[in-house]
């Protein structure tokens, strides 16, 4: 179980009230309320949006069959749980809100970490969504789909990496039917 004041919480919680302190120095209190009343405006408008991916991420994992995601992309599922988490990832819209949740569902069903390293990868490397609205109207169509190709391999790569230092680092304690 997680705690729920960690280092990172009081590292951040440090550099807020360091950069508090001298957003009061330099422009008094208005300066400090300012930025208050802009942030309480970002984190409205990012709530709703935190909320629906851990109401999706949490929904999919009591749909989605555990059986079916395990034997796809369970720690058995070989290469082809690689490829498979590899292409949900590239084509999965939408943003971290989405992506984040949607990849702790799939692990509470069954996938490993592998398979799901290899979409979270394929999300952030290759994602469809982000090449069609930004890459290739900024940069081009020939630019999108050679960084696409050369990018496909990293998704699986990573998985595979992924796999082989998880099962070392967390084995498994052999179960009665596999001593035989």
């Amino acid at each position: 179980m997680r705690k729920p004041i960690g280092w990172s919480t009081i590292i951040i919680a440090v550099l807020v009230a360091v950069s508090a302190g001298l957003v009061w120095r330099r422009d008094g209190a208005d300066g400090v309320l300012d930025i208050l009343t802009h942030d309480l405006s970002l984190f409205s408008g990012i709530l709703p949006r935190v909320l629906a991916g851990c109401l999706l991420g949490a929904f999919i994992s009591e749909i989605l069959p555990h059986e079916k995601v395990s034997r796809s992309l369970g720690p058995k599922s070989g290469l082809m749980g690689l490829l498979i988490g590899t292409a949900f990832g590239a084509i999965l819209p939408g943003g971290p809100f989405t992506a984040y949740p949607v990849a702790s569902a799939l692990l509470a069903v069954g996938a490993d970490f592998g398979a799901t390293i290899a979409m979270v990868v394929s999300w952030t490397l290759i994602g469809y969504g982000r090449a069609v609205a930004w890459e290739i109207p900024i940069m081009g169509t020939d630019f999108t789909l050679w960084r696409i190709v050369i990018s496909l391999p990293l998704p699986v790569l990573a998985g595979a990496l992924g796999r082989f230092v998880y099962v070392r680092l967390y084995p498994k304690p052999l179960a009665k039917d596999d001593e035989n």
